[in-house]
């Protein structure tokens, strides 16, 4: 079995840097580029771009909202066709940027407030994804298994690669634990090892109420702003190399 890996990156501007981009590069199959409005600039578009080309990593746009003091996590009052037109602005700029150095970009994934808001509106979603679908109908929607977002890409014909968060807790809808809570982001080793590898063997993730959730996903995500994230990169790959699955970029899983 396929399981991609991926992570955010370029999620810094200028000289300011996250982690450690070079070696997690060697980690992951496919990166989620943040394209300039939470987070990024020309160069480190550029850089990410080269980086995951050098190391056969797919490449994938990463759009948030347009606040980069926040990290694009708070949500902000912007109209549906705001909306359209930000993701479209960062998804026309890495598309540029990628097709230069000759590399395609397979997938989209939503950054923070903007997903969370996308995900929210089945009208919104249904926009997002029909333009999407015009830009470029071969694109891969990351998204959270019976997301609105996964349902709408569905409707729109779009492929989707559904995501388990490796080092985020859920609770039993499904939902992600908000971070400040206590046990909100899975970074200790042990911990991190056995919900990979509960993970692969069944399908499933522990919530943080104790229940059994099922999660149907062929991707696992990990963030490159948790602490340790290189380390963590590299636990959750043994994990998955140690059942025997391959390590593939989201084009060659969803195809």
């Amino acid at each position: 079995m396929k399981i991609d890996l991926n992570s955010d990156m370029g999620e810094g501007f200028g000289p300011y840097r996250l982690c450690d981009d070079e070696a997690l590069m060697e980690v992951v199959s496919s990166v989620n580029i943040a394209c300039g409005f939470h987070a990024g600039d020309p160069d480190t578009m550029v850089r990410m771009v080269r980086l995951a080309k050098a190391n056969g990593v797919g490449v994938g746009a990463h759009p948030g909202l347009p606040d980069r003091l926040g990290f694009g996590r708070r949500e902000l009052p912007f109209t549906a066709d705001e909306l359209r037109q930000q993701m479209l602005y960062q998804l026309g700029a890495l598309t540029a940027i990628a097709n230069a150095e000759q590399v395609p970009v397979a997938h989209i994934s939503f950054h923070a407030a903007m997903g969370n808001m996308v995900n929210r509106d089945p009208v919104l979603a249904d926009l997002m994804m029909d333009t999407i679908r015009t830009i470029d109908p071969n694109l891969i929607v990351f998204a959270m298994p019976d997301s609105i977002i996964a349902h709408a890409a569905a409707r729109a014909g779009l492929k989707t690669l559904l995501l388990f968060l490796a080092d985020r807790a859920y609770d039993v809808q499904g939902r992600l634990v908000a971070r400040g809570l206590p046990g909100a982001v899975i970074k200790e080793e042990d911990a991190l090892r056995a919900r990979v590898r509960h993970f692969l063997k069944t399908g499933t993730v522990t919530t943080i109420e104790g229940a059994t959730l099922a999660v149907p996903a062929r991707s696992i995500l990990v963030h490159s702003d948790t602490p340790g994230s290189l380390e963590l990169a590299r636990i959750v790959r043994s994990e998955i190399e140690a059942t025997g699955a391959t390590i593939a970029p989201a084009a060659e899983i969803v195809g």
